[in-house]
């Protein structure tokens, strides 16, 4: 019994080995590694970026003027065709000038009267002196004579004055053009009365070949600019050279560029904002007055900074960051300073480095000091989305 215990328990041990051997391979097997991601980059350069923001801005004519009736009488012709081009001195509407031509008659014919009134006082003024000085009559009737001859003389120049004034409204009959420019819808029919009492408007004429952009611009922004050109990492552009573009309603950008002309030196209670105004070419009549656009107005420039796509720029609570691939292929996170927008990217003044190769591309795949695979980002591609956290485009913030 006891060999036979023996020799069991050997051929048990035996079984165990056998069947432990079995089970192990030549070498341990580990687990497959997955390859590091593959994230589109670009490579950051510092540059001289323009500092555009865009406002809301309106139109206005450059000159407008009123046209309205100086005279009082029955409007009898517009000459005009309504929305045309004038010219000064152009005549636009007719006023009945019978009135008026009769008003310039009867002051001609007191005209006269006083005309033959002076003559017959200075004939009796010059028999009056040389009477007088032989000692024939009274030195009072000559000074009497040569009272009346002043006073027939000054009655002419006064009846004068009123012919020269008949003149002038019966000018006024044919109403012109103040200024050259697009005149306006009519505003009163022909058979009214115009002019009893108040001048009345007839039209109004614009002058569209330039047109004037008003827009206003936070005290904020102004003081940001003057910060930055005090820090010295800011150039503020001669207010003669600040460029202007239009955005119009459909989004096109209009060609002509223009610059800006006058900024007010007083701030609105209301809005806490300046007002700028600048000047566009208009040489196609293309713009009109009160039309509402949005305006880029380039100040000036940021002397170091970096143009990063949006894509790129994360947020969290403690502000805005990047992911940079080193150069031992490990991600890293950077924080940066933001501050506007340039077209689809961001302006970055601080945080980066020449050369660092920011993520685009991939983002939602990469972790700090995790490696990553590098390569060029297409901005045409088929780029993944980027984080959820992404800022969304927007209009340019205001600094």
């Amino acid at each position: 019994m006891k060999l036979h215990s023996v020799l069991t328990a050997i051929g048990i041990a035996a079984l165990v080995t056998v069947a432990t051997g079995c089970g192990k391979s030549p070498q341990q097997k580990q687990p497959p590694q997955m390859p590091p991601p593959e994230v589109g980059v670009v490579t950051a350069h510092a540059t001289a970026v323009p500092l555009v923001q865009e406002l809301v801005g309106r139109l206005s004519a450059v000159r407008s003027a009123d046209v309205r009736a100086r005279v009082a009488g029955v409007l009898q012709k517009r000459v005009y065709i309504e929305g045309s081009d004038v010219k000064e001195g152009q005549v636009l509407f007719e006023i009945d000038p019978a009135p008026l031509r009769a008003a310039l008659n009867a002051q001609l014919a007191n005209l006269a009267a006083a005309q033959a009134t002076y003559t017959n006082n200075h004939v009796a003024a010059e028999r009056a002196r040389s009477v007088g000085a032989k000692g024939f009559v009274s030195k009072a009737d000559v000074d009497t004579a040569n009272a009346a001859e002043r006073t027939a003389a000054a009655a002419v120049k006064q009846v004068q004055a009123n012919v020269a004034s008949a003149k002038i409204n019966l000018g006024y009959a044919n109403v012109t053009a103040p200024i050259s420019g697009r005149a306006g819808q009519q505003q009163v029919t022909e058979g009214a009365l115009v002019g009893q009492g108040d001048a009345t408007l007839l039209t109004t004429i614009d002058q569209i070949d330039s047109l004037y952009v008003n827009f206003s611009q936070s005290v904020g922004a102004l003081d940001a600019l003057r910060r930055g050109a005090a820090s010295g990492n800011v150039q503020m552009f001669d207010p003669n050279k600040a460029k202007i573009e239009l955005l119009l309603p459909d989004g096109s950008v209009y060609p002509e560029s223009g610059t800006l002309d006058f900024s007010d030196t007083v701030v609105d209670a209301a809005t806490g904002a300046v007002t700028l105004r600048g000047s566009v070419p208009n040489p196609d009549r293309r713009l009109l007055p009160g039309m509402y656009v949005n305006v880029r107005l380039t100040l000036g420039e940021l002397k170091h900074a970096w143009l990063v796509p949006q894509l790129a720029v994360q947020r969290d609570a403690d502000g805005a960051y990047v992911f940079v691939v080193g150069q031992d292929g490990k991600v890293q996170q950077k924080r940066i300073k933001t501050d506007a927008q340039h077209g689809t990217d961001w302006i970055v003044s601080d945080g980066l480095a020449d050369g660092d190769q920011i993520v685009v591309s991939g983002v939602q795949k990469v972790k700090p000091d995790a490696p990553a695979k590098a390569v060029p980002w297409q901005p045409n591609g088929s780029a993944p989305p980027a984080a959820a956290n992404a800022p969304k485009p927007a209009a340019a913030t205001q600094h």
